[in-house]
């Protein structure tokens, strides 16, 4: 049979929170399924070690981690980057098995530039000095997932279209649209200042790629590959040039989700689902 995979010469995803109910592991299986890279860039929280539960960890959480590791077999550089959610693989960087190596931030010369790819919790400064209010914030989101779960759930049986309540947050509030900004531009004058040309993070769940204006300092690319809970994005590398790769919500997931979010549901009576409902909206 013809291998219907497509050359990909590096892609970058991040955010995969694997073993949490909010992650999109049926769809991201699919997309790695359909990518033969000479490079994958794992930018952090691919396992979510934070809110990871014995009790929860669909099989296609499970295929995700193999078909990784089946990249490495045959022939894929696997980096993994470290991010804030599985940073107990800190203490394990520059270790390798196989094809695949665990490290903090990587640097690579693509193109002619000098390339930082970093997940960037070392940007949040409110995070990193606020550790247990990071860890409440990462609970508070994943609930908002479970209710977003919920709703959609409904919104199927009634015929309407899925929404994301994650996304309208950051696209609506102030604070939100504020604090991703601020990422962008603090992640960019760091860059920057080390002499680097092109910046790749993960960590804000807000795929860009853009060039930024840092007046005297110059400009950057800065790049971010986005998540796997709402926009299901990577970052694809190709003779020279950078794109931003959005997978289809609907594709592979007929069954394939259908049965994560069965299993989730079931999981949870309806009691449990009735109070997360009312502690979200503050009802």
């Amino acid at each position: 049979m013809k291998d219907k995979r497509r050359d990909v010469e590096i892609v970058v995803i991040s955010d995969c929170h694997l073993g949490t109910y909010g992650s999109r592991a049926s769809e991201l299986y699919h997309y790695l399924k359909s990518v033969k890279p000479d490079t994958l860039i794992l930018n952090g929280d691919i396992i979510d070690f934070w809110q990871f539960s014995k009790h929860y960890w669909p099989k296609y959480h499970m295929k995700t981690v193999k078909e990784i590791i089946s990249l490495a077999a045959k022939g894929t550089r696997v980096f993994y980057i470290t991010g804030n959610h599985d940073e107990t693989l800190r203490k394990f960087a520059g270790l390798s098995v196989g094809n695949i190596r665990i490290v903090n931030k990587l640097e690579l010369i693509l193109d002619g530039k000098n390339t930082w790819f970093f997940h960037g919790d070392v940007f949040d400064v409110f995070m990193k000095h606020s550790r247990w209010l990071e860890k409440t914030g990462a609970i508070g989101y994943d609930s908002l997932i479970l209710v977003n779960v919920f709703l959609n759930y409904l919104c199927k049986l009634v015929g309407r279209k899925k929404i994301s309540l994650s996304a309208k947050i950051k696209d609506n509030v102030k604070t939100a649209v504020k604090y991703i900004g601020n990422f962008e531009h603090t992640a960019a004058m760091l860059a920057r200042k080390r002499d680097f040309q092109a910046i790749v993070c993960g960590h804000i769940h807000y795929p860009e790629i853009k060039e930024i204006d840092l007046a005297e300092n110059g400009s950057i690319t800065y790049m971010n590959s986005g998540d796997w809970i709402e926009n299901n994005s990577a970052l694809e590398y190709n003779a020279g040039t950078w794109q931003l790769y959005r997978h289809p919500a609907e594709t592979g997931k007929t069954e394939a989700q259908a049965a994560d979010d069965n299993e989730l549901l079931m999981d949870m009576n309806n009691k449990e689902i009735f109070k997360i409902v009312m502690k979200e909206f503050q009802l």
